[in-house]
């Protein structure tokens, strides 16, 4: 049973984390087309409105509730609750970070519906990255585990965020050009 258990753990992430990555595409589609003349503006907002609430609490609520589920289901066939060691320990923080940042994309989610525009498309690009360094973090430390130092570990994560992070300055220098 365990098997099954964690097939199912891991689609609902892959389906959560699939669903974060393209709720975040369309608010920055849906701030971009706010800033449009009319009648462009109402007709892609409400668009994206309608793309945003399907794939939000059809696909991406459901995933993020269902790997909730199946994780701790999970752990308890593997090593009946007992005490994790220092990665899982680990893992499980990164876990709790990716569910703040779904309830921060829930709010932003809210603010749209309302048609309230408090980020910039920019700003929401850079918030876009987040869940990235969320999900190499997490595989990482699942792949991985004992085989890697927490000091190196937490040095190539800082180094990939600001990999990351310049290459979204280049980017937006590269939209700016054009």
């Amino acid at each position: 049973m365990y098997f099954y258990i964690k097939a199912l753990h891991i689609i609902f992430i892959v389906t959560w984390f699939s669903g974060m990555f393209y709720i975040v595409r369309l608010f920055i589609y849906q701030v971009e087309a706010n800033e449009k003349p009319e009648p462009e503006k109402t007709i892609l907002t409400n668009q994206f409105s309608i793309m945003i609430k399907r794939l939000w609490i059809g696909i991406t609520w459901p995933s993020a509730v269902l790997t909730l589920i199946f994780g701790p289901w999970m752990w308890y066939l593997y090593s009946n609750f007992s005490v994790p060691d220092k990665w899982l320990g680990i893992k499980l923080a990164f876990v709790v970070g990716l569910y703040a940042y779904h309830f921060s994309l829930h709010a932003i989610y809210k603010q749209l519906n309302n048609r309230i525009y408090r980020y910039s498309s920019t700003k929401l690009r850079i918030w876009n990255e987040v869940a990235t360094i969320f999900l190499v973090a997490i595989v990482m430390l699942v792949s991985v585990k004992k085989g890697m130092s927490l000091v190196w570990g937490l040095g190539s994560l800082v180094l990939f965020v600001v990999l990351l992070m310049s290459a979204i300055k280049i980017y937006k220098k590269i939209r700016s050009a054009k």
